[in-house]
């Protein structure tokens, strides 16, 4: 099947819902204006402009929860820009995909007695005993992707979690595969329950599609760290389930799509046709891939990964300073093979054109 733009699906879209009723043609051309808003370049900072100077000579450990996972890289990858800016050494442990691997790390963590711990991730709660002790001995906890939503989580000790809004981005995508589907979409959901923030995200893609009128034919808990693994024979088997029912695929992660394509491939499917795979973040280097080939996937909402580590160097300066977290959330982007090329560049990551870098560089007092 050839696929068509976003913009002639929304053209058939909105012209067939039309003749169904207007309460259907409301719901289309609202979906199309949500994703477009998050569709379009970023390059206004609206982030903080003020905050604490920066002390060099911090040591700062990352914990990782899986360094394969692109999103976690190209994290780390702004952890380390950002505290190269500002004189800070950083130790990178990696968790290796496992909770005993995690839990390893954290403990290599406390070891070190560093100034201050970035959880890059994996839920906080997980690691429950660890984080007590890091609290207790008065370490402060950054964190990306360790609770459901962006800002402090003092119980746990996270002087703030950094995201964006997960609840927005799980609208995003599946908004854009409402309007890809003609307001018809046969939906299956990719998620882990090993991570809060990953059913958040999941629950909310499925209310939303169901809110809108499609289908949502399955709601699949398998786990990131085992995609793999499980990807493949699992694909087949929805295949064989669902056929031609199956139009759209909802994932929590780029990481799920990584290895369904030879799976799709092998079926006979062509890479820019059903089941069209759109994933709710983060926008790794293989999912921008994917979609500049229009193979195997189309959509990734993607978060600024390497402002999100910006991020992260300038809540830790904050925290090690006694100020409160900066309030800021960053924004995400829709990325299709529409707008790839704008917003990716060489590096297959998006990395807003806003000038972050200067701003936070503004803020630490250095150059």
């Amino acid at each position: 099947m050839k696929r068509r733009t976003f913009i002639q699906t929304l053209a058939g879209g909105v012209a067939m819902l039309a003749l169904a009723g207007p309460a259907l043609a409301d719901a289309m051309s609202d979906a199309k204006a949500f994703v477009d808003k998050y569709a379009s370049q970023v390059t206004t900072w609206d982030g903080p402009t003020s905050g604490p100077k920066a002390e060099s000579g911090k040591s700062i450990v990352v914990l990782a929860a899986d360094m394969k996972n692109g999103g976690i890289l190209k994290v780390v990858d702004g952890i380390d820009e950002a505290a190269k800016a500002v004189g800070w050494k950083v130790t990178t442990l990696d968790g290796a995909g496992s909770i005993a691997g995690r839990t390893a790390a954290f403990g290599q963590a406390m070891a070190l007695k560093p100034d201050g711990i970035i959880i890059n991730g994996f839920d906080a709660v997980e690691q429950g005993p660890a984080m007590q002790q890091a609290k207790d001995a008065g370490i402060p906890m950054v964190a990306w992707h360790a609770a459901p939503a962006a800002g402090p989580e003092p119980d746990i000790g996270i002087f703030t979690n950094v995201t964006t809004d997960p609840m927005k981005v799980s609208k995003a995508a599946a908004d854009w595969a409402y309007v890809d589907a003609d307001g018809k979409p046969g939906v299956i959901i990719f998620t882990d329950s090993t991570y809060a923030i990953a059913i958040a995200k999941a629950d909310a893609m499925k209310k939303q599609i169901e809110d809108l009128g499609g289908t949502v034919l399955e709601y699949v808990d398998t786990p990131i760290a085992e995609t793999s693994q499980r990807m493949p024979q699992l694909t087949t088997s929805l295949l064989q389930k669902y056929g031609d029912k199956w139009t759209h695929s909802l994932a929590i992660n780029d990481l799920y799509f990584d290895f369904m394509g030879p799976s799709l491939a092998a079926a006979g499917l062509p890479g820019d046709g059903a089941p069209v795979n759109v994933a709710a973040g983060d926008g790794s280097e293989s999912a921008y891939q994917r979609i500049r080939a229009g193979q195997y996937q189309a959509v990734t909402v993607a978060e600024p990964l390497y402002l999100q580590g910006w991020q992260l160097v300038d809540e830790m300066n904050r925290a090690l300073a006694g100020q409160d977290w900066s309030g800021y959330i960053a924004p995400f982007h829709v990325v299709t093979k529409d707008n790839v090329e704008y917003d990716g560049g060489p590096d297959n990551t998006f990395d807003p054109g806003n000038g972050y870098r200067d701003e936070y560089k503004k803020i630490w007092g250095v150059q």
